[in-house]
């Protein structure tokens, strides 16, 4: 009579264990590495100082939202980034790269970007998730910035967040 009871009382617990495994899996957030961003200024003084200085700070400010949000976001090393790259644009341009580049590092996610300056007045903030297990794009954000505020970068870094996250929180990972 004992032994009946205690494998219920075992049983139960298993079940109770279980259902508290599946809703951390269910709760569990996607990982995610954001890549230096890339400046492609096709103006007639490209790669000036304060642009240069405007993309590198896309990274961390995109690293701190995401990280407001809930996710856990994994360095790779501009150097690693650089050894996955053929080129400049090439991981922004080819998923699959970019893919085998966050396997190494056990992400889910990879965020490329690239800051498109077409004219002093204006330019892009362009980012693409890439889907680490499928190889392929998950999302393509676009944000266009008129004038050079920094707190114009930064709302345009919070709109790509808010994008992102809305793509992440649909993830099935």
């Amino acid at each position: 009579m004992k032994t009946t009871k205690w494998v219920q009382g075992l049983g139960a617990g298993i079940a109770l264990l279980a259902c508290a495994t599946a809703a951390n899996e269910v709760s569990a957030k996607p990982r995610v590495a954001v890549l230096a961003f890339e400046l492609k200024d096709v103006t007639l003084a490209p790669g000036i100082p304060a642009e240069i200085q405007r993309t590198a700070a896309i990274r961390p400010a995109l690293e701190a939202e995401l990280n407001k949000a809930g996710y856990e976001w994994v360095d790779i090393s501009a150097s690693a980034q650089q050894q996955a790259a053929a080129g400049e644009g090439y991981l922004f341009d080819h998923a699959d790269a970019a893919a085998e580049l966050g396997k190494q590092y056990g992400v889910d996610y990879v965020l490329v970007g690239r800051l498109h300056k077409p004219s002093f007045l204006f330019f892009y903030l362009l980012a693409r998730l890439v889907d680490v297990h499928k190889g392929s794009f998950a999302g393509d954000y676009v944000y266009e910035v008129k004038g050079g505020e920094k707190k114009l970068v930064a709302n345009g870094v919070a709109e790509l967040t808010e994008k992102i996250t809305h793509t992440l929180a649909n993830s099935p990972y």
